[in-house]
């Protein structure tokens, strides 16, 4: 099983960036996609981005494309998620997860307006 760490996040005035990291453990990494997700205050979780086990293919909500952009390094184990002009709304914790549904604890980003 795979175990994931969130972090990067932080308070950020609106217009702004963060980069998230998700740092996995588990020699099968590589053979999973990977998803963000987002939880933000009484409000379900919900889809942010995925990238392929090959890094080739990504798929985002329509929320945040041309404003996030998802990676992953397969040989340090990391996926990211670059985020970019920032809104109020974008507050929330956002969680990595495996596609065998494994999550982490998630990191907290706040966007002030």
């Amino acid at each position: 099983q795979v175990q994931l760490v969130e972090s990067g996040g932080g308070l950020v005035q609106a217009g702004g960036s963060l980069r998230l990291s998700c740092a996995a453990s588990g020699r099968t990494f590589s053979g999973y996609d990977m998803s963000w997700y987002r939880q933000a205050p009484g409000k379900e979780r919900e889809f942010v981005a995925r990238i392929s086990s090959s890094g080739r293919s990504t798929y985002y909500a329509d929320f945040v494309k041309g404003r996030f952009t998802i990676s992953r390094e397969n040989a340090e184990t990391m996926v990211y998620l670059q985020m970019n002009s920032l809104k109020p709304e974008d507050t929330a914790i956002y969680y990595c997860k495996t596609s065998m549904n494994a999550w982490g604890q998630g990191t907290q980003v706040t966007v002030s307006s």
